[in-house]
């Protein structure tokens, strides 16, 4: 393995369906994002939270941050993870 870190894009899969993608630049297998917390928590009980399950899937990787940097808007665009309906990011902001 070389010295370089791993760049990627992941998406967030939680339990209600709903997607958050972001970067990560320094390839942390503990790193789940910075999706806001209150527009998560408004769509789960209590009950719900007590045991929850999310989904890491990382759908693209590269060395190149300038390339990590253009290509997540672009997923967050095709995956539409903008739409408060469909996922959890705020960025670029949706509009229909």
């Amino acid at each position: 393995m070389d010295d370089r870190t791993r760049k990627v894009i992941y998406r967030i899969t939680y339990p209600n369906g709903k997607i958050y993608i972001g970067k990560d630049l320094t390839d942390s297998i503990n790193y789940f994002g910075s999706a806001e917390s209150k527009h998560i928590a408004k769509d789960f009980s209590k009950a719900e939270r007590n045991d929850f399950t999310i989904r890491k899937e990382i759908i693209f990787e590269s060395d190149d941050t300038k390339e990590i940097n253009a290509i997540e808007s672009k997923l967050i665009l095709e995956h539409r993870s903008n739409n408060p309906e469909i996922g959890y990011n705020q960025w670029p902001k949706f509009s229909e």
